[in-house]
C-alpha cells in the first residue's frame, strides 16, 4: 500500500480495477467474477504469507468493504421496469 507496492498487491489491485470498473458500467455477472478472483487471490497471498500485516490488513479491509456491496448484486435480482 507504499510508494513501492510488490507483484501480490499489483495482482489485487488490477482486480480490484477490473471490478470497480464493471461495477460502474453495471456489468453485474462480470463484477462478480473480479470480486471471486479478488478474494481467491487474497485468500491465497495470506495462506502463502507472502504479505506483509499492515498490507493484509488494508486489503482485508477492502474484501469487507466489496463482501457488502456485492451482497445482492445480480441480475437476477433487478426488478424489471415494465411490472
Amino acid at each position: 500500500m507504499g510508494l513501492f507496492k510488490s507483484r501480490y498487491e499489483k495482482d489485487m489491485d488490477e482486480a480490484i480495477k477490473r471490478l470497480e470498473m464493471n461495477m460502474s458500467n453495471n456489468y453485474k455477472d462480470a463484477a462478480q467474477s473480479n470480486f471471486k478472483e479478488f478474494e481467491e487471490l487474497f485468500r491465497k497471498y495470506c495462506e502463502d504469507g507472502v504479505l506483509k500485516d499492515k498490507v493484509k490488513a488494508a486489503y482485508g479491509q477492502k474484501l469487507t468493504e466489496y463482501q457488502t456491496k456485492m451482497q445482492g448484486y445480480t441480475h437476477k435480482d433487478q426488478k424489471p421496469f415494465w411490472t
